[in-house]
């Protein structure tokens, strides 16, 4: 519940803001997924996340989100708060700010993310690159810091009223913000029901060991969910 309240609260805070100020909120929308996950070292897992952002004045986005997922010996909390700048009217040029919390309360290990990134984002091509600090504690001890080279792209095959289908790469997201070489490939489709109702179902492929130079395949992830925008 603290984890939902501390990230959730600097919305309440904008709309405060927004009502007091008049700063126009030119758009609003909240998410739910559920995912399914096997992988090499957990073998199965089942989490449910949900998400909400805004924009303010066409040019600042602001969005953050709670994930929960659970496999046999372990569960795990995950969070995250962005923002989005976005200057240029008819340039498709953004730059944003990302913290990521990932928690394994059974393994008493916390990992902290600051990721700033710019992004370049058409309905068909995108590109993000930018860099990952991030500090992991284990069992209480001192935080271990790791700079992080963080990317992600992406090419829509389809992307029109109806309907969006594409392919990702990259080694981080929302929740996650991983290693260089443990990245993944995904498969992504958008279902518009109408103007405001979107269904979005994702198949992610996990990949590891490209340090090597061999790049080992090390599992998979089912997701999907509804988006809704007013």
């Amino acid at each position: 519940m603290d984890v939902v309240f501390k990230y959730f609260m600097p919305f309440v805070l904008l709309f405060c803001v927004q009502a007091v100020y008049g700063i126009d909120l030119t758009g609003k929308e909240i998410e739910m997924y559920l995912t399914g996950e096997y992988n090499r070292g957990a073998e199965y897992i089942i989490g449910i996340s949900a998400a909400g952002g805004i924009e303010l004045n066409n040019v600042c986005k602001l969005r953050s989100g709670v994930f929960y997922d659970k496999n046999a010996d372990s569960s795990d909390i995950n969070s995250f708060f962005s923002g989005k700048y976005l200057p240029f009217s008819k340039i498709p040029l953004g730059f944003s700010l990302l913290y990521i919390y990932n928690g394994i309360p059974e393994y008493e290990t916390h990992s902290h993310s600051i990721l700033p990134f710019t992004s370049y984002n058409t309905k068909r091509i995108g590109i993000s690159l930018g860099a990952n600090f991030r500090f992991t504690s284990f069992f209480g001890e001192t935080a271990v810091f790791e700079p992080i080279i963080s990317f992600l792209s992406y090419f829509n095959f389809i992307n029109n009223e109806r309907f969006r289908f594409g392919i990702s790469v990259g080694n981080f997201c929302e929740f996650y913000a991983k290693s260089t070489t443990a990245y993944s490939y995904s498969l992504n489709t958008g279902i518009h029901l109408n103007n405001k109702f979107l269904l979005i179902n994702e198949l992610e492929f996990l990949q590891g060991g490209a340090d090597g130079l061999v790049s080992t395949f090390y599992g998979l992830a089912l997701r999907g969910g509804v988006k809704f925008t007013w």
